[in-house]
């Protein structure tokens, strides 16, 4: 077991470990050269991937090539010829080095060392793979592979050929129509052997050697490249690379370098959240292709095509793309969010519906009358329309609204097109939402649906305001409130005291406890009734039926139609993970939250280096055997829990208003937040807390900005002074028993600003948490619920039977008993909450009541009611 340290927040935002000054060297020098090198896991995704081409293989060192939309060559694999011996590189690969940039296997034999550099340029139509080489004997690389010279799936070339070209000592590709080619060489390539077919024999592989290096050093290279415009370009851009490759790979490294600091970024106190959050903003950009014939968007993921022509998910979907641009909003990547949506606004139906697949050839197909995909979703719809305002409310570029309101206007119509008598979008006739298939289907509307629907009516009033149309606004404001109405009224289960999954064909609540709940959580209200009710909805979302230490399933592993393996049934998707996360800090429910929130980011460095995979088994934790290793959405969901969630980071470029509502975990005692644009300001937050005291500087660079203040308090501290810039500032409270929360707003003055909030009676825990080994099952706490106020806290846990838990804990001496529980030493001298869950039970998880109680503080200023 690998024992990664959680420590979450329980009621309280001040904790008690100072940043270790060597850590957090670490922690700034991580977002300038990431490197992720481990033993090699010889079934694991490999990938190098830039905007127009892509190497997708596995650790074994075994890949397959792509020049978008063509898919070049697969089972590309190296021998090592040595010491009269031809040993198969596999059988000798021993780490892999990942980089944005590149990805390196390492082979090591008795003598020799070699290192294979896997490198795809950010903007050039082909790859470099090259070959360091360390040897004391006489050493010759051959590799060889197997021509799959077609594009993507489902369009074909037909009939395609291959020769060996002396002058480019390179292999070349091509067809009948010579609209099609790619090159394959090395400068150093002797003895091409090409495939051949016979009567009597025949191959289907090709190898060529890449000259024998004597003793010592020696770099060999194979360039790549590819076009759909004829030979002659591909030779172009096959010269290019061959000459700058080097320079190319520094450029690439600087790309995304410079990717890092220009968008928000983070200095955190855990450097595995560190990495994975900084690795994660890489695999999500690099869900940018510029497609040669449609243009540039987004991406759903990558995997490999084997024998097939359809490398995973790299094609372009309408609903992959929004989710993922809700993220590059939230980071400040407003460049590409635009490119995105442009991209797949240009393929809407003319009766405004948004298309959910677009493949990478479909300009070579009738695609979206031929085959069934184009449009197969009806969530796409409402979610363009939410990506759109989400974009125009961070970036402040309204005159794209403008520019787009006929399309969006389109969308609104198409979307109530679908209402049902009642005025629910329908899912029955007009394209599945988020349940494609399985024993979950047929309904007539999803509650993640009619959430969707909603919230697109209310996105579309904000931006009609933001593009001047007032009176329209205004009219919009008041449907979305009716739909949100209708949603609560419609799909909540009193007697269950959670929505419904969907309402049936023959309009009844569909009752299945479920993760698309928290989708409509996500963007609906966090006050009043329907606010109480999502609460109470996702106390049942953390228990071990439905959250796994690697993150949420879809639906309970109690259900009847459960599987763990059922893609849209029983699995876990970091996709479910994150919408959970994001509610349920929303919702005021931090544990939970951080748990799933590092279940993501613990995945990016657990599985294809610096990518988060897909899908996992609800069962164990493994991803399933069909998953698509580096998926675009499930890297924005380390990200979107991060700012969204955990510090409730929100911008209002109109207004000029920053939101800062932080749910940081009890240890996190310095963090910094830099490069948060809204409008002309550019925003840098640097938080240090100490006991009795939070320190907030928040500097402003740039044009006017309010600041919206809003940290989580521990529950015993109900007394709070405020100064900003040296002057003592009254301050409000929103507050129930199952959150506190300080609320200050302020104009930010131009530089340094500082908050400082004098706190007493702070408390907090923590809790270790293990990510379990491969194929494992389910192990750790959870926390279910937690209530209390100045005097107690009350938390409601779940864990293995016969197994005990400990808390650490902050600020002890306040604690004046425990009941369900107990405080204990540690050698150190540290004082830990132990929990113990008797075995007695027979049951394999059961729960227990800790109740926590204070010595009654003497609060001389009460705090108001908020909510």
């Amino acid at each position: 077991m690998r024992l990664l340290s959680l420590c979450v927040l329980i009621g309280g935002f001040v904790g008690f470990f100072a940043v270790d000054a060597r850590a957090q060297t670490d922690i700034n020098n991580s977002a300038k050269s990431l490197l992720i090198q481990r033993p090699v896991r010889s079934w694991e995704f490999l990938c190098a991937v830039g905007k127009r081409a892509g190497l997708f293989g596995n650790e074994s060192g075994k890949v397959e090539a792509w020049v978008y939309p063509l898919k070049v060559l697969r089972d590309f694999h190296v021998t090592i010829h040595h010491d009269g011996k031809a040993l198969p590189a596999e059988s000798l690969v021993r780490t892999i080095e990942a980089r944005p940039e590149s990805t390196t296997l390492v082979y090591a034999g008795d003598t020799f060392t070699v290192r294979e550099n896997f490198f795809v340029p950010v903007d050039e139509a082909g790859a470099v793979i090259t070959f360091e080489v360390e040897t004391e004997q006489p050493l010759e690389l051959e590799v060889a592979f197997h021509r799959d010279f077609q594009l993507e799936w489902p369009a074909a070339i037909g009939g395609t050929y291959e020769n060996w070209d002396v002058g480019l000592n390179a292999f070349t590709f091509g067809e009948e129509s010579r609209k099609f080619a790619a090159i394959l060489g090395s400068p150093t390539a002797r003895e091409p052997h090409l495939e051949y077919e016979t009567n009597y024999s025949s191959t289907h592989e090709n190898s060529v050697r890449l000259g024998v290096t004597a003793k010592g050093r020696e770099t060999k290279r194979v360039v790549l490249a590819g076009s759909v415009h004829g030979a002659a370009e591909a030779e172009k851009t096959y010269k290019t690379l061959s000459a700058a490759y080097a320079e190319l790979e520094k450029q690439s490294a600087a790309y995304y370098s410079e990717y890092l600091k220009k968008t928000v970024s983070l200095d955190l106190p855990d450097p595995q959240l560190q990495e994975a959050y900084d690795w994660s903003r890489v695999s999500l950009v690099q869900g940018m292709v510029a497609n040669p014939t449609m243009g540039t968007g987004l991406v759903a993921g990558y995997r490999t095509s084997g024998e097939g022509q359809r490398p995973g998910f790299a094609w372009f979907f309408g609903r992959d793309a929004f989710w993922s641009t809700l993220t590059l909003n939230s980071e400040g990547d407003f460049a590409n969010v635009r490119t995105a949506l442009a991209f797949v606004a240009q393929f809407q139906r003319e009766d405004g519906k948004i298309p959910h697949e677009i493949a990478q050839g479909a300009s070579f197909v009738n695609w979206f009358k031929d085959y069934p995909y184009g449009f197969a979703s009806a969530d796409a719809t409402p979610l363009y329309i939410i990506a759109m305002n989400d974009y125009v409310k961070a970036s402040g570029d309204a005159e794209f609204a403008k520019e787009k309101w006929a399309s969006l206007g389109k969308a609104y119509e198409y979307l109530k097109s679908t209402y049902d008598s009642r005025g629910l979008p329908q899912n029955l006739g007009s394209g599945h939402g988020w349940v494609e298939g399985g024993p979950l289907l047929p309904v007539k509307s999803e509650f993640y649906q009619s959430g969707l629907g909603a919230e697109a009516v209310r996105a579309l009033s904000t931006l009609a305001l933001l593009t001047g149309q007032k009176e329209l606004g205004e009219t919009l404001r008041k449907e979305a409130e009716k739909q949100w109405d209708l949603v609560q009224v419609s799909f909540w289960i009193p007697e269950k005291k959670r929505f419904a999954f969907a309402i049936s064909k023959e309009d009844k609540q569909v009752d299945e406890l479920n993760i698309l709940a928290t989708v409509p959580m996500w963007f609906g209200s966090t006050t009043g009734a329907f606010a109480s009710r999502m609460e109470e909805n996702l106390r049942q979302l953390t228990d071990f039926d439905i959250q796994t230490d690697w993150g949420t399933r879809i639906v309970s592993n109690q259900s009847p139609v459960f599987s763990g393996g059922g893609y849209h049934y029983g699995s876990v998707w970091p996709l479910f993970t994150g919408w959970a996360s994001v509610a349920e800090y929303r919702h005021h429910q931090e544990f939970a939250a951080y748990q799933n929130l590092r279940a993501n980011g613990l995945l990016a460095l657990d599985g294809s280096p610096g990518h988060v995979t897909e899908v996992l088994s609800g069962d164990y934790y493994q991803p399933l055997s069909t998953s698509s290793p580096h998926q675009i959405w499930s890297a924005a969901m380390v990200i979107s829990p991060l700012l969204k969630g955990l510090f409730g980071l929100e911008r209002d470029a109109a207004s000029k208003t920053l939101t800062f509502i932080p749910h940081v975990p009890a240890n996190w005692t310095d963090f910094r937040i830099d490069n948060v644009r809204i409008g002309e300001s550019a925003i840098t937050l640097s938080y240090h807390k100490a006991p009795g005291e939070i320190t907030l500087e928040i500097a402003r660079v740039g044009g006017e900005c309010t600041f919206d203040f809003e940290p989580a308090m521990a529950g015993p501290a109900m007394e709070v002074r405020a100064e900003i810039n040296g002057r003592q500032t009254p301050v409000d409270y929103a507050f129930n028993s199952q959150h506190h929360h300080v609320k200050l707003k302020f104009a930010l003055q131009e530089g340094k600003n500082v908050v400082r909030l004098h706190v007493k009676n702070d408390f907090g825990l923590t809790h270790d948490f293990r990510l379990p080994d491969l194929g494992s099952k389910n192990s750790d706490l959870r926390v279910l619920a937690q209530t209390g106020d100045q005097y107690s806290m009350v938390l409601t846990l779940s864990g293995r039977t016969g197994t005990a838990y400990d808390f650490a804990v902050w600020n002890p001496s306040i604690v004046e008993s425990v009941d369900g529980a107990e405080i204990v030493k540690q050698p150190d001298g540290a004082p830990r909450l132990r929990v113990h869950f008797d075995a007695r039970s027979g049951e394999e998880y059961s729960r227990q009541q800790v109740t926590i109680h204070f010595r009654q503080p003497k609060v001389t200023k009460k705090p108001k009611a908020g909510e």
